[in-house]
């Protein structure tokens, strides 16, 4: 009974320190949206620009490198909630998406004549493209300031 008692006092710590960095990790996450009328709505209202993402991300190398580098960033994450609407159009093999959701991507993929992975584009409340891109080399910083130059235009 000592030595459970112990074991448990020694782990508190790290349990309440694992914990609170779960808390600022969630907090400092990317907020992606998959219903596309949903965002576009919400781009209206909060006049904020939507970021599409064409993805296949659970087998496409670039998208994933795209998340780990750019997406994932705190620097990132802070701007595009300050200036985004960002939405997920997944194509993955592995993972399970709803079928009204495969519809709605496989229709926003024909609409913008998307023919590979990743494709991001921006879109303007109006639903004009503002830019279309994809992956780019040289980080967070350097992606922010390319979205960052196309929405100026």
């Amino acid at each position: 009974m000592k030595t459970i008692s112990i074991l448990i006092l020694t782990s508190l710590p790290f349990l309440f320190g694992f914990s609170s960095k779960l808390v600022f990790e969630e907090n400092n996450k990317l907020i992606w949206v998959t219903n596309y009328a949903k965002a576009l709505k919400d781009a209206k209202k909060s006049k904020k620009t939507l970021l599409l993402n064409f993805t296949g991300s659970d087998w496409c190398g670039w998208c994933i490198r795209l998340d780990k580098e750019v997406f994932d960033k705190a620097a990132f994450v802070k701007y595009a909630k300050d200036n985004l609407i960002c939405v997920k159009l997944d194509f993955p093999r592995r993972k399970k998406v709803s079928p009204e959701e495969k519809i709605q991507n496989n229709k926003l993929m024909t609409q913008h004549k998307v023919e590979g992975f990743p494709t991001i584009l921006l879109v303007d409340a109006k639903e004009n493209i503002v830019l279309r891109t994809g992956y780019q080399d040289g980080g967070e910083e350097s992606y922010i300031q390319h979205l960052k130059d196309a929405i100026k235009k």
